[in-house]
Formats: structure tokens, C-alpha cells, sequence
């Protein structure tokens, strides 16, 4: 008979996933509400393709695509994060330590909310303010495809019988494929989201892309 040392070392104990059932159901009820109420009951291909001067409401939808992008993306990536920083887990309001969703969570936020505002501010200062609203018109489709795809991953992650350890790196390929493919994205759309200049365009992509991504990369995993 095996001794109870190494009966102990074979019982596994089983993930409480309930918390990202209900985050999913959340994100997908948000969108719901968007399509139905936000964007008067459009359809997903009217959502995808319609046109800049026939939409409506445009920053509550960029608002809530933005909440349930940012809510996935943490769900998934926080299960890869190795700890959270000593001087984040010491600040403990009321008693309660943040875990990795949540010190995740609240990273990413602070990313995209950072480099909205950036985004904004040097729209403004170069005299392109009014191409802002277009811009986040148009990002709001691309993150909304994002997101859909982050839902799935995250069923697939949590809920099927992957390797997490080796789907980390196919993680990493399509995070990478998927900001190559939003910078050319950003730079060849057809309603020209981009300053005009070339040099304005340089200065978004290296300032307000690429290097909020690897401030992102070291606060989460160095």
C-alpha cells in the first residue's frame, strides 16, 4: 500500500474558476447592452462596418470595449505573472493584500487609461484634435475583435486541458502578430486615424506603442 506521504503528494485539488465564469458573463452581457441599447440594436457586420459620420455614440461604446478588453486581457495574463512587487503587496488597504488579478488588473488599466490620455494630449497639441474622436471610432473595432478573441482564450485557458507552460509562448506569437497587425492597421485604415505628418505618425508609433508595451512587459513579469 502506498504510505500516506505519498497519497497526500497525488490528491490534486480542483481550480475554483467561478470568478472568470463571471467575469466572461459580465463582458458578455456589457456587450449585449452595447449592441442593443448603445448602438440601437445594430448587428455585428453594421457594428464592423459602419461609417464614422453614421454612428452614434461612439465613446460610450470605445468606453465599454475598452473595460471588457482590458478585464480579459488581465484574466489571462495574470496567471503567468511569477509575483506580485513586495512594495505593492505591503500598501494593504483595510486589511486586504492585492492578488495577481488583481495587481494585473490594475496595471493594465493604468496602461490604457496612460495612453489614451497621452494619445489625446498630442492629437491636441499638434492641431489634429478633431481626428481624435475618429481615432477611437476606429480602435474601438479593432479592440472589440480583440476582445472576442481574448474571451475565447480565456475559456480555452481555464477550462480545457492546455499546457500552460507551453501556451505561454503561442500567447506571446499572438500578442506579437496582433500589434504588428494594429500598427498596420492604424497606418493604411481608410479613414487615416494617424497624423498626417510622418513624423507625427513615428513619434505615436515609438512613444505612445512601443514603449508602453515594454513599460507594461517590466512592471508585469521583471
Amino acid at each position: 500500500m502506498p504510505s500516506t506521504q505519498n497519497f497526500v503528494n497525488q490528491v490534486r485539488i480542483p481550480e475554483n474558476n467561478d470568478w472568470v465564469v463571471l467575469i466572461i458573463v459580465v463582458c458578455l452581457f456589457l456587450y449585449i447592452f452595447m449592441m442593443n441599447v448603445v448602438e440601437r440594436e445594430a448587428n455585428l457586420k453594421d457594428f464592423l462596418l459602419q461609417k464614422y459620420y453614421d454612428a452614434s455614440n461612439n465613446f460610450p461604446s470605445w468606453i465599454i470595449t475598452s473595460v471588457i478588453t482590458v478585464s480579459c486581457f488581465s484574466v489571462l495574463v495574470s496567471q503567468y505573472i511569477p509575483f506580485v512587487p513586495k512594495y505593492v503587496a505591503e500598501i494593504q488597504p483595510f486589511g486586504y493584500q492585492l492578488n495577481k488579478i488583481g495587481y494585473t488588473l490594475i496595471v493594465v488599466s493604468l496602461f490604457y487609461l496612460v495612453r489614451s490620455c497621452l494619445g489625446y494630449l498630442l492629437y491636441q497639441s499638434i492641431g489634429d484634435g478633431k481626428k481624435w474622436s475618429i481615432f477611437y471610432f476606429t480602435a474601438t473595432k479593432f479592440y472589440f475583435i480583440f476582445s472576442i478573441l481574448m474571451i475565447i482564450l480565456c475559456v480555452a485557458h481555464y477550462y480545457f486541458p492546455i499546457d500552460r507552460n507551453r501556451a505561454f509562448v503561442y500567447y506571446l506569437c499572438f500578442f506579437g502578430f496582433v500589434f504588428i497587425f494594429k500598427l498596420f492597421f492604424y497606418l493604411f485604415h481608410r479613414n487615416n486615424i494617424l497624423p498626417q505628418k510622418w513624423y507625427y505618425k513615428f513619434l505615436y508609433i515609438c512613444t505612445l506603442q512601443m514603449a508602453p508595451i515594454l513599460m507594461l512587459w517590466k512592471l508585469l513579469f521583471i
